[in-house]
């Protein structure tokens, strides 16, 4: 028994060191993967294994902040907004409309921006008549400097999904353009495009367009202002 007891010791020590160079082993080859400026000197000449000097280095630089990660940052603070949103069938129905508030913050040093929102909405209850319900989002965007590209998820209490969006910023126009795909019913997926311009620092509009058969429309549009600004 003493000697079972001192194997399954050693196992429960043995079987993490076991994991950890298994995750290291893996783990080298996709960060070797990841751009740099001259990949090859990650690669050691022997036996072209990945240099873990090299490595470290590049994923320091791939780390580092740049002018995406300050253009997000830019719009940090309070914001309100109002939103329309074209949901009747009928093309020539008004689009109900709300308002309510937003705060955005940097966090980790700059890397990325998380939103808050607060509002309220009109929905349909369980009787189907329109009533005031109370809306709660959550945003969280960044620019990923492996991908070059933005990126961004979003969560509310109207569903338990999260929608994972990746973008681009045109400094023409100051928009930034994000696509994804929702899911709302089961199989039922749909393409989505959002456009944020910014109009200036204390204001901004962002335009959702859905795409159903091939068809994009324009189904939501919300304006931002800065709190005590017009």
């Amino acid at each position: 028994m003493a000697i079972g007891h001192w194997q399954n010791s050693a196992m429960k020590i043995f079987m993490p060191l076991i994991t950890i160079l298994l995750t290291t082993v893996i783990a080298l080859p996709l960060f070797a993967q990841s751009p740099a400026s001259s990949p090859a000197a990650a690669v050691s000449a022997a036996g072209g294994q990945p240099n873990p000097q090299e490595m470290m280095k590049q994923m320091m630089e791939m780390s580092k902040l740049n002018d995406n990660h300050k253009l997000l940052a830019s719009m940090d603070g309070n914001w309100n907004y109002t939103i329309k949103f074209w949901m009747n069938p009928d093309p020539n129905a008004p689009p109900q409309q709300s308002k309510g508030t937003a705060v955005r913050k940097s966090i980790m040093g700059g890397r990325y921006s998380v939103m808050d929102v607060s509002g309220k909405m009109q929905m349909p209850g369980e009787d189907g008549k329109m009533k005031d319900m109370q809306f709660k989002g959550m945003g969280l965007e960044g620019y990923d400097n492996v991908k070059q590209k933005l990126v961004a998820a979003w969560i509310d209490n109207m569903g338990t999904g999260i929608q994972f969006s990746e973008g681009t910023y045109d400094p023409a126009t100051k928009t930034f353009t994000y696509t994804s795909e929702i899911e709302m019913m089961p199989g039922m997926k749909t393409p989505v495009r959002e456009a944020l311009k910014v109009t200036d620092k204390d204001h901004m509009m962002l335009e959702w367009y859905e795409n159903h058969g091939g068809q994009e429309k324009k189904t939501m549009e919300i304006n931002y202002t800065r709190a005590g600004k017009k």
